[in-house]
């Protein structure tokens, strides 16, 4: 496999994108153009993991606010004005790409930026039991009765997790 790495994620992409996601997500589908909003709202916090020419990954996050989850599939219309963490959306790597280091990549450029930006956490939702992989990026699981119940578009496995990152 040729060398991997992350670059700026572009509206054209798209078709890529979704293909991976539904790929590697195949339970939790979204739109095209939920993804397209992601992108045109906050450019830096979406990258596309590159293998030579092809795009074999994509990491998606945005500012957001603690202990509140954006539904699945759902626009999110406009960015909080005061963000308290980067909300890791998606992280969605093809087979032939895992392994490498990747992952831990997307997520020291993510950590990078919210501390650029003053934001000291970051926030997201391990899906499939994939908790595992967030903890060793710091995460720990929030439990509450509000928060599962927002959890329930992720599916049942879903937790909600923070990192700090001060």
């Amino acid at each position: 496999m040729k060398t991997l790495r992350w670059l700026p994620l572009l509206p054209q992409d798209l078709e890529s994108v979704n293909k991976i996601a539904l790929q590697v997500h195949p339970g939790l589908p979204e739109r095209p153009e939920v993804f397209k909003e992601k992108i045109l709202l906050f450019p830096e916090g979406c990258r596309k993991l590159m293998s030579g020419t092809k795009i074999v990954g994509c990491g998606i996050s945005h500012p957001w606010t603690l202990n509140s989850i954006p539904p699945l599939d759902s626009f999110l219309k406009q960015l909080p004005s005061k963000p308290d963490c980067i909300y890791a959306h998606d992280i969605a790597i093809l087979p032939e790409a895992r392994g490498k280091g990747a992952s831990a990549q997307y997520m020291e450029y993510i950590k990078n930026l919210a501390l650029e930006m003053g934001i000291s956490h970051l926030a997201g939702v391990s899906v499939y039991g994939t908790y595992i992989l967030w903890k060793r990026f710091g995460f720990k699981i929030v439990e509450n009765a509000d928060l599962n119940k927002k959890l329930a578009s992720y599916g049942p496995s879903a937790k909600y997790i923070i990192c700090d990152i001060k």
